[in-house]
């Protein structure tokens, strides 16, 4: 028997509806405004991530872990890397570690508006 049910996932940020808006165009989805300091997006597949406001937010420095650590990443899944990565790009993600060592690797990372890391995976 388990002991909870997965709810959300939520990021600390400077701009909730910013950052809901990058990940609503990663992902689709439905974009909800609880407040002015909390929004969810609400994913095709029924998943839903949070984003609130932290006004003096710092974004970690990946991947580094002596000081501001990464907390946490979202990994996603794509068809198509070479497809993928200017679209992202277009929304405003940065990138971080594009290196995967001529596709043997499997993944490339990115930060989004707010900083925080992500990593587009395929198989």
């Amino acid at each position: 028997m388990t002991i909870a049910a997965y709810r959300l996932v939520a990021l600390d940020c400077p701009d909730p509806p910013v950052l809901a808006e990058f990940y609503a165009g990663v992902l689709g989805g439905e974009v909800k405004q609880y407040d002015d300091d909390w929004y969810d997006l609400y994913v095709p597949g029924g998943h839903r991530i949070s984003f609130q406001r932290v006004p003096d937010h710092r974004p970690p420095n990946w991947p580094r872990a002596d000081e501001n650590s990464q907390q946490l990443h979202l990994d996603f899944t794509v068809q198509d890397i070479e497809a993928a990565e200017p679209r992202l790009l277009a929304l405003g993600a940065t990138p971080l570690d594009l290196d995967d060592k001529g596709g043997t690797r499997g993944w490339r990372v990115y930060a989004d508006p707010a900083g925080h890391p992500f990593c587009l995976c395929w198989d």
